[in-house]
């Protein structure tokens, strides 16, 4: 079991953009869109605001809710699919026999956007990049928490787009989001905990009201004490425990 304190989070969906928003849409769901709002980064310069796609400024757009200006901290970036659309633009020109974009191919890596981010609030910290088709919010915060043994607070980013229609086929959730947390060390007697939970026997959750991505928010948001997820055979409980 690992204990640690959420210190802040927030999260973004189509028309969800505060945490009043998500405990509103909480109590009452309704089918969420299929486009962000604009995302005008007026933060960052204007030749690193250019780099950000889509799937950056969404992540963006939950990140810079938890940070102040002058915030360093290690953080960590989790997507499960990365820029899939802009992968995808850059086969299609392989493809047709076309010469690949340099400035495509570097913004399609996968730790594209935590490198962007990085170099637009010029901090130093460690960054890491993770993906994960299964139990993603659990892989991010099983990083997150590695890298709390090493500062006070850790940034985690957890964020994705629908994946291009081209792959409808494995599409599993079908509206951009972003989670960011930032988590640290427990400090008193109200804090989180992490661990195998050999209890729960069924902990996946598939409809447009339930996903791991929803329900997680139901947990930061307090609509839920517990947060289950699957991972590599193994159930995963995350648990608020209030002091």
């Amino acid at each position: 079991m690992i204990r640690f304190q959420v210190d802040s989070w927030a999260a973004i969906a189509p028309g969800l953009t505060t945490q009043n928003d998500w405990i509103e849409w909480l109590s009452n769901p309704h089918s969420l869109g299929l486009v962000l709002e604009t995302v005008p980064l007026k933060q960052f310069p204007p030749m690193i605001r250019r780099r950000f796609g889509s799937l950056g400024k969404c992540a963006m757009a939950a990140a810079l809710q938890v940070l102040s200006e002058h915030d360093e901290m290690p953080s960590v970036f989790a997507s499960r699919h990365g820029d899939a659309e802009l992968t995808l633009r850059l086969l299609q020109d392989i493809g047709a026999e076309n010469d690949m974009s340099p400035t495509g191919f570097s913004l399609a890596v996968h730790n594209a956007v935590s490198g962007l981010y990085s170099i637009a609030r010029k901090d130093t910290s460690s960054v890491t990049s993770i993906a994960a088709v299964d139990g993603l919010i659990v892989q991010a915060l099983i990083e997150s928490l590695g890298q709390l043994q090493n500062a006070e607070k850790v940034l985690c980013v957890i964020y994705d787009l629908p994946l291009p229609e081209l792959f409808e086929t494995y599409r599993d959730y079908r509206f951009p989001y972003a989670i960011a947390v930032v988590i640290g060390r427990q400090k008193d007697e109200s804090y989180c905990t992490l661990s195998l939970n050999s209890n729960v026997t069924n902990v996946i959750k598939s409809d447009e009201f339930h996903n791991p991505t929803l329900d997680f928010i139901r947990f930061l948001s307090g609509k839920e004490t517990q947060f289950n997820a699957a991972l590599n055979g193994a159930n995963w409980a995350l648990n608020n425990k209030d002091g």
